[in-house]
C-alpha cells in the first residue's frame, strides 16, 4: 500500500512540472492506474490531483484531455465527493461540452458527460449539478448536432436522465430547448439504443406541468402513443417509457392534457396492456395505473379483458 501512495504522489508532482513531456507521461500512467486498480483511485483523489486534471481540461492537446477526462471518470466511482468539492471541475467540464463540435476530443467529450452520469447517481449532486444551466445546453447541443458521434449523444443522454431525475431541473431542460432535439431522436433515432435512452429522458421531462405546451409543438403524446402501438415493434424499455411518460403528462399537465392524452392512448390499449402484462415490476405499476385513467369510472372489466 505504500509503494501505491508513493508512486501516487510522485505522478501527481509531475502533474505540475515544466516539462511537457513529463506531464504527459505522468498522466498516461494515473489514467491507465485508475482504469485497472479500484483500490488506488482513492489515493489518486488524496494526492491531489483532481485540481490538476480540471486545469488539464482546458489544454489545447488532444492527448492530455482525454487522459484528463477518462482519469476523471475513473475517479468518480469512488471518490465522487472529492470531485464534487473541487472548486472549478464542473466549469472545467462545462468548457469541454461547449466545445464538443470545435476544439474538443470527442473521447474527452464522452468521458466528461459520463462523468456527469456518475456523480448524478447521487441524489443531493443532482440539484448543483443541475444549477449549471450552460452544463444542460451544452448536453442538449451534443444532442441534437446531426454529427455528434454515437457514443457522445449516448452519454450526453444519460446525463441529462440524471440531471432530470430530479424535478425542479425538469423546467432547465425544457426551456433549453430540450424536447424538440430529444424527440427527434426517436423519430429518427436509428442508431443502437438511442431511442430508448431518449425516451427515458422524455419519461422524466414529462414530469412537470411546463412540458405540455413544448410537447404540443412536437406532436409529442402521437409519438409516444406510436411508440406503444404493438405493429412498431418498439422494445420492452421503449414501451415502458412511453407509459411513464404518458402517465406523468396526465398527472401533472393539467385537465386539457390529460383529456388528450386519455383519448389518443385509448387506441393504444393493447400495447400498455402489454407492458401491464410483460413489463418490468415498475412498468407493470405504472401501465396497470394509466389504463385505470383511460377506463372512465375506473370499470375494472375492461381492464381485466386486456391483461
Amino acid at each position: 500500500m505504500e509503494v501505491k501512495r508513493r508512486t501516487v504522489r510522485s505522478l501527481v508532482t509531475k502533474l505540475g512540472s515544466v516539462s511537457e513531456q513529463t506531464r504527459a507521461e505522468a498522466l498516461a500512467e494515473l489514467r491507465l492506474l485508475s482504469k485497472h486498480d479500484a483500490e488506488i483511485r482513492p489515493m489518486i483523489s488524496e494526492a491531489g490531483s483532481i485540481p490538476y486534471l480540471a486545469e488539464i481540461l482546458y489544454s489545447s492537446s488532444h492527448a492530455f484531455q482525454e487522459n484528463a477526462a477518462a482519469t476523471l471518470l475513473n475517479l468518480s466511482i469512488t471518490s465522487r465527493d472529492s470531485l464534487m468539492s473541487t472548486r472549478g471541475l464542473l466549469d472545467a467540464i462545462s468548457h469541454v461540452l461547449r466545445h464538443h463540435s470545435t476544439s474538443t476530443s470527442s473521447a474527452a467529450v464522452q468521458s466528461s458527460a459520463a462523468t456527469l452520469h456518475s456523480l448524478l447517481v447521487v441524489d443531493s449532486y443532482r440539484p448543483i449539478i443541475g444549477a449549471k444551466r450552460d452544463i444542460i445546453h451544452s448536453l442538449i447541443e451534443i444532442i441534437k448536432t446531426r454529427n455528434s458521434p454515437l457514443r457522445s449523444v449516448k452519454d450526453a443522454l444519460k446525463a441529462l436522465f440524471g440531471i432530470a431525475l430530479y424535478p425542479l431541473n425538469r423546467y432547465q431542460v425544457i426551456a433549453l430547448g430540450g424536447v424538440q432535439p430529444l424527440f427527434s431522436l426517436v423519430v429518427n433515432g436509428g442508431r443502437a439504443g438511442i431511442v430508448e435512452d431518449a425516451s427515458a429522458v422524455i419519461a422524466q421531462i414529462a414530469g412537470c406541468e411546463e412540458s405540455v405546451d413544448e410537447f404540443k409543438k412536437c406532436c409529442g403524446i402521437g409519438v409516444l402513443v406510436d411508440l406503444l402501438d404493438l405493429g412498431t415493434g418498439s422494445g420492452h424499455r421503449v414501451k415502458e417509457n412511453a407509459v411513464s411518460a404518458l402517465l406523468n403528462l396526465v398527472n401533472f399537465g393539467g385537465e386539457r392534457a390529460a383529456e388528450e392524452v386519455k383519448e389518443m392512448a385509448m387506441q393504444v390499449a393493447d400495447g400498455i396492456a402489454d407492458v401491464a402484462q410483460n413489463g418490468s415490476a415498475k412498468g407493470k405499476t405504472k401501465a396497470v395505473a394509466l389504463l385505470k385513467i383511460l377506463v372512465d369510472d375506473g370499470n375494472m372489466f375492461f381492464i381485466l379483458v386486456l391483461l
